[in-house]
């Protein structure tokens, strides 16, 4: 095997060790503000966010608040990489999307580049396609950091049955009265946490980060 072929296989091995004891709920303000664990994938953080037109806040902290950066991270429920994606649900549907038949491998997810376009792909897929509806940014950003988590068909059934009472309930509220709706009806308790998670750190990063190298 080439020396070209073997560095990168090792710096991923390297990163897996590195990261695996940092794989833990995030709990506390002053871990929220340590980005190191993200820094190093911001090229392909950067990449992503232009190729897709999704902020790059929201990518860094879903990366952050999934797996604080490792690449080797999986669930109990079969969550793998960076970006935490499954296969047969967000990986399957960007294939779809990509008219790919199958879903993406577990060696293909625990590769950064490929975890990053693809979990991204499916931000993309949830802002633009699946709740473009929704007029309020805020409420869009919240309805797509729970629907990342949690599913967009749970997300809208705690609203309506139908698909088009839940966007016009949705569009109706404030920002505030769908994070109500999200702590007291939304069927996963933890989701509400993970939302507040989630848009505490999107808060909090520097806004010229996309300027660092």
């Amino acid at each position: 095997m080439k020396i070209k072929k073997i560095i990168p296989i090792i710096f991923m091995i390297i990163s897996c060790i590195h990261n695996q004891n940092h794989n833990k709920q995030i709990n506390n303000k002053i871990f929220y503000k340590d980005l190191k664990t993200v820094e190093k994938w911001n090229k392909l953080i950067l990449d992503a966010s232009k190729k897709y037109k999704i902020n790059i806040k929201l990518i860094i902290s879903l990366i952050k608040i999934e797996s604080n950066g490792n690449p080797c991270a999986i669930s109990k429920s079969n969550a793998i990489g960076l970006m935490q994606i499954k296969p047969s649900t967000a990986g399957k549907e960007v294939y779809k999307y990509r008219k790919i038949e199958g879903q993406p491998s577990k060696k293909k997810l625990k590769n950064p580049k490929i975890n990053i376009d693809i979990g991204t792909n499916y931000i993309y897929l949830l802002q633009y396609k699946m709740l473009n509806k929704i007029k309020n940014k805020k409420i869009l950003r919240y309805a797509i950091i729970v629907s990342y988590v949690g599913g967009i068909g749970a997300l809208l059934k705690i609203f309506s049955k139908k698909q088009e009472i839940s966007m016009k309930i949705i569009n109706k509220i404030s920002p505030n009265k769908f994070l109500w709706y999200i702590k007291t009806k939304h069927p996963y308790k933890q989701i509400y946490k993970y939302l507040i998670k989630v848009n505490y750190l999107y808060n909090n990063i520097n806004n010229n980060i996309k300027h660092q190298n």
